[in-house]
């Protein structure tokens, strides 16, 4: 199979306009909010867990989304590929994060559900 890097960037940008265009926050919808978490127990914000969950997995899709972009306009010779690769490093950032976060809930979970009653 012989495919041209026009052809990928062609497929790549068709998967793009079919999810939508939309900021980040129209990728993730609503999350609906935890009761009795917006407290102000640290003397900080007033923040609930799924506003901090809402703005984490918005600021990603937008990373994301920015470092697809930057790509489609690289491949159609409008980008640096400075700009390209800080982009895609910025990106690749940010899901490390959200996946290293992502494997602590999960073992906090797990912990919790090995707890005996």
């Amino acid at each position: 199979m012989n495919i041209k890097a026009m052809d990928a960037a062609n497929a790549y940008a068709n998967v793009l306009k079919n999810q939508g265009g939309g900021s980040g926050m129209d990728k993730v919808g609503s999350i609906s909010g935890v009761g009795g978490l917006s407290g102000n127990m640290n003397g900080e914000g007033t923040s609930t867990f799924s506003d901090v969950l809402k703005s984490a997995i918005t600021n990603t899709a937008d990373s994301v989304g920015t470092s697809a972009n930057t790509g489609i306009q690289a491949l159609n010779g409008k980008a640096d590929l400075v700009d390209l690769v800080t982009s895609v490093q910025n990106a690749e950032m940010v899901l490390e994060t959200v996946v290293a976060v992502r494997d602590k809930v999960i073992a906090a979970y797990q912990d919790i559900i090995k707890m005996p009653i």
